[in-house]
């Protein structure tokens, strides 16, 4: 399937690994040209070494940590034209609610819920001048069942549900879309590496490991494993493509069936 994504400028937000990287990959194959981003100069200038094989579409680095109001400007003026943008940029971090400190609060809405807020404010007037354009916030399924064991995280993901929607709603009868896409427990880096260091202490496999988790921690899944971010990047590349014009406002559920509900 021609996903008519051929030479859009799209920006993915903390693309240099996991489910960012996925997507990038999945859209500069179609012929897109996308903006990869992370933190460090070097980590950018890696990811892009490791997609140019499979590139059909230009890759343009940008390193910054866009929770940051200068970041962010310095991106608007190096790259006006985003037609495409996906904020993927997020952290988690299991800890217990009572010793979750009000920095960690702030850090974590900086981190994960403003820095879409401003960068959609940022490229929305170029959107609508082209009447023309595509939002998604990578939300998660933690944003629909609160996970007890990082509530603040779980805050995160819910708040860009209410973004994403509103956005939407302020958006109506454009051509602009605006959606949220809620991934399951996923084997990006950052789980990868969390997931391999409990199941060494605890002397099992990651196998081992994924089978229990699946057991006690998420029942409901029903496929019984972890998705791969390229099963995430797939759903992202068909919502941002021309293709997607009559789906908007909605939260896009890739989560292996975790959350328990027909709706």
């Amino acid at each position: 399937m021609d996903l008519q994504l051929h030479n859009k400028l799209c920006l993915v937000t903390g693309s240099t690994a996991g489910i960012g990287y996925a997507i990038a990959a999945t859209l500069v194959s179609e012929g897109a040209r996308v903006i990869v981003n992370g933190r460090s100069q070097k980590s950018v200038d890696e990811a892009i070494e490791k997609l140019a094989p499979g590139a059909s579409g230009e890759l343009i680095g940008f390193a910054g940590d866009l929770s940051t109001e200068a970041a962010a400007e310095q991106l608007g003026q190096q790259h006006p034209g985003v037609e495409i943008l996906v904020n993927n940029l997020g952290i988690f971090e299991p800890v217990s609610f009572e010793d979750i400190p009000d920095d960690d609060w702030r850090r974590f809405f900086d981190v994960n819920v403003l820095s879409g807020v401003r960068l959609c404010r940022l490229y929305l007037p170029t959107m609508r001048r082209r009447n023309w354009g595509r939002i998604v916030f990578i939300s998660s399924e933690s944003g629909v069942q609160i996970p007890a064991e990082m509530i603040h995280y779980g805050m995160t993901k819910t708040a860009q549900l209410a973004i994403s929607r509103g956005l939407a709603e302020a958006v109506a009868g454009t051509g602009i879309t605006v959606n949220s896409v809620l991934p399951g427990p996923t084997k990006s880096r950052g789980v990868s590496d969390f997931v391999e260091d409990l199941a060494k202490q605890e002397g099992k496999t990651f196998k081992e490991f994924e089978e229990e988790f699946f057991q006690r921690v998420r029942p409901t899944s029903l496929i019984k494993r972890f998705a791969t971010p390229e099963e995430v990047a797939s759903l992202v590349a068909y919502v941002v493509s021309p293709l997607a014009s009559a789906t908007t406002g909605a939260a896009l559920r890739v989560d292996g069936g975790v959350v328990k509900s027909a709706f």
